[in-house]
């Protein structure tokens, strides 16, 4: 794996302590990529001095304002949760599902999302990912501290260099995946294509938004290639065409 392709992204948290603490975190298992969203905290006097040996991490975070900036050129992104549901999409076993992705940082950038101490990933940031990760708990305490969850989703990702698949029996591999920018115009593309299909209400039920969030999960999770994308926007193009024929 290409640790310089794994970017632990922190949306809006709100003590500077717990980012001195991830950024000690994920040095502490070889890694230097620390992006915020919306959070200018990182260089505070609290941040400093948890990070304790990590100050080149704080020094270089990448901090933007909104989320999609952050996302704009990684080719993958999940994130972290401990709430558990179907609306919610895949949900992975930590270590299942870093040992499954893990590859995927040989050729392309992969950011994990870790949402507030408070609240977690909020329902629209929770679309943007392709799977999610959950960290086991016991059932009395089942919240882990923000930085503690860092940790681990980092170790994670520090042991796979050890437990991943030979290059050659893993077909993920090498993939080079489009990034999430671009993904985004395709899913645009795809609401507006099943909206002239006649895709819309079904009582209280919105078909096209349930349907969009379901190909968006399974094409996050999988991740598309130059090739793959064109093929979908220009089957897009073509069922626009032929709608607009037999109008």
């Amino acid at each position: 794996m290409n640790r310089e392709n794994v970017f632990f992204t922190l949306i809006e948290p709100k003590e500077a302590g717990n980012i001195g603490a991830a950024a000690r975190a994920i040095k502490n298992m070889g890694f230097s990529r620390l992006v915020l969203v919306n959070s200018m905290s990182h260089l505070s006097r609290d941040a400093v001095a948890m990070a304790h040996g990590a100050q080149d991490i704080l020094d270089a975070t990448q901090v933007y304002d909104t989320l999609d900036e952050a996302l704009y050129d990684k080719s993958m992104v999940i994130g972290t949760t401990r709430r558990l549901g179907k609306a919610r999409g895949v949900i992975l076993p930590v270590d299942e599902g870093v040992k499954k992705y893990c590859p995927i940082t040989d050729s392309n950038k992969l950011a994990v999302l870790f949402g507030r101490e408070n609240t977690g990933l909020l329902n629209d940031e929770v679309e943007r990912c392709g799977f999610l990760l959950t960290i086991p708990t016991y059932s009395s305490q089942p919240s882990l501290n923000l930085a503690q969850a860092v940790l681990i989703v980092a170790y994670e990702f520090a042991r796979c260099s050890d437990i991943i698949t030979p290059p050659e029996e893993n077909d993920e591999i090498g993939r080079e995946l489009v990034p999430y920018h671009e993904l985004s115009v395709l899913y645009r593309r795809i609401g507006e294509t099943l909206k002239k299909l006649g895709y819309g209400m079904r009582g209280s039920e919105d078909l096209e938004a349930d349907v969009t969030r379901n190909i968006k999960h399974l094409l996050g999770r999988i991740g598309l290639t130059r090739w793959e994308i064109n093929m979908l926007q220009g089957l897009c193009s073509y069922i626009n065409l032929k709608i607009q024929r037999e109008i």
